[in-house]
């Protein structure tokens, strides 16, 4: 069982080993995705911040509506009082405290719209700079990247470079080696056939009745001359 464990182990580990090798071989893409997701997260954020705005904007519109009402049916009180209807005026004052309650509800909808306009505004400034930020840090890695890999292929290069050139002298000793011993083998060869045509000439002489004996050039040479000499 403890076998079985440590074989599940180790095939998890594998897998999280390959995990991790392909998320570093798509790093930048990844990072460029990541990047795109933020500004479209960002690009949202403006879009509900635009809503925002506008229902600011229709509550803060009803708002005077619901004064500009207000006002005017407390001009209506104050003709009906005038008239002396209090039961007029009574009718009126109480449009008037459904103006003014709707009046309160409408001023705290605007009051937390200008509140949430200007947290998200803000949340979406801090967003575009640190956007802004990171793809400055991007540029800057993929140049890296881009330098790098110059780098290795410039060391690659260098290195082939290397091992040609090692092999291009190895070549040229060969070479220089096969001539010094073909050189040998002509000087070898004529050695041979210098020995080869003393030997063919001591045959005849000998083939001849004409017996060197071991004689010198000069010996030879003198003998001849004493029996030429006159007597």
């Amino acid at each position: 069982m403890n076998i079985w464990a440590k074989m599940i182990t180790a095939l998890r580990g594998g897998v999280n080993e390959a995990g991790e090798a392909v998320v570093d071989s798509q790093a930048l893409r990844i990072l460029d995705q990541e990047v795109r997701d933020a500004g479209e997260e960002l690009k949202r954020s403006k879009d509900s911040l635009a809503e925002i705005m506008a229902r600011q904007k229709l509550a803060e519109e009803k708002c005077k509506q619901l004064q500009k009402s207000i006002d005017e049916h407390e001009g209506y009180v104050v003709k009906a009082l005038e008239k002396g209807d209090e039961k007029l005026a009574h009718e009126v004052a109480e449009h008037i405290a459904g103006f003014e309650n709707s009046l309160a509800m409408e001023k705290e909808s605007a009051q937390n719209f200008a509140q949430s306009v200007e947290k998200l505004r803000a949340a979406i400034n801090v967003a575009e700079k640190n956007i802004k930020r990171l793809k400055q840090q991007v540029d800057t890695v993929k140049a890296t990247e881009n330098v790098l890999k110059a780098q290795v292929a410039v060391a690659e290069r260098h290195s082939g470079s290397d091992s040609k050139m090692r092999t291009a002298m190895e070549s040229l000793d060969r070479i220089k080696e096969r001539q010094a011993l073909k050189d040998a083998q002509i000087k070898a060869a004529g050695e041979m056939a210098q020995t080869t045509g003393d030997d063919s000439l001591k045959s005849k002489l000998e083939a001849a009745g004409i017996g060197t004996n071991g004689s010198s050039a000069d010996d030879i040479l003198a003998r001849i001359k004493n029996k030429k000499a006159p007597e």
